[in-house]
């Protein structure tokens, strides 16, 4: 029995020791491969006609963000000002910068709180603002696993939140970077 113990310890030993670099790189692997076009997607809805369609936000950003504002106005999108331009021309941005720093492992655990933050901004726009509620809404703790937002966005912070605990791990540029900060600084 001490030597199955042995065994299983070192094994543990070696799955811990490489945890470190492969278990932040998987995350943003698995962030990559689910949620990255999900989000750039979403961002293209929301971009103006042209090249300064990044600037001018489309009527669809403002129907996504502010519903109720919207409906408000009689869908006269003048009226909006420019804190709900801020709002929306920031989402929209956010949606493509914070996803790709995760992915090239830039300011990982910065980009991942502000996804955690997104996320949850999200959640609360489409409950308080366009209504969702029931099975789409779903719950925490019961038999049904694909709601919308509890269980698919739960899933996503705990993702994004093995980022900001582990930073970007293996083959993130972040690593470079501190390298890089790490010579300059012995320089000085």
């Amino acid at each position: 029995m001490d030597r199955v113990m042995g065994l299983y310890s070192g094994a543990v030993r070696g799955i811990e020791a490489s945890a470190a670099g492969l278990l932040p790189l998987a995350a943003r692997g698995v962030f990559a491969a689910v949620l990255l076009f999900y989000f750039w997607t979403s961002a293209l809805t929301k971009l103006g006609p042209g090249v300064a369609g990044v600037f001018l936000p489309s009527d669809g950003a403002y129907i996504q963000i502010f519903p109720k504002t919207t409906e408000a106005f009689g869908y006269d999108f003048s009226q909006f000002g420019v804190f709900h331009w801020a709002v929306v021309a920031a989402g929209t941005w956010a949606e493509f910068i914070l996803p790709l720093l995760i992915v090239v492992g830039l300011f990982t655990r910065l980009a991942a709180c502000g996804m955690i933050g997104f996320v949850i901004v999200q959640s609360v726009v489409d409950v308080m603002g366009h209504g969702v509620g029931g099975d789409t809404l779903g719950a925490a703790f019961d038999s049904a696993s694909g709601a919308l937002i509890w269980d698919q966005r739960l899933l996503w912070v705990f993702l994004l939140l093995v980022l900001v605990v582990k930073g970007g791990g293996a083959l993130a540029l972040d690593r470079g970077l501190a390298h890089v900060w790490g010579a300059r600084s012995q320089r000085a």
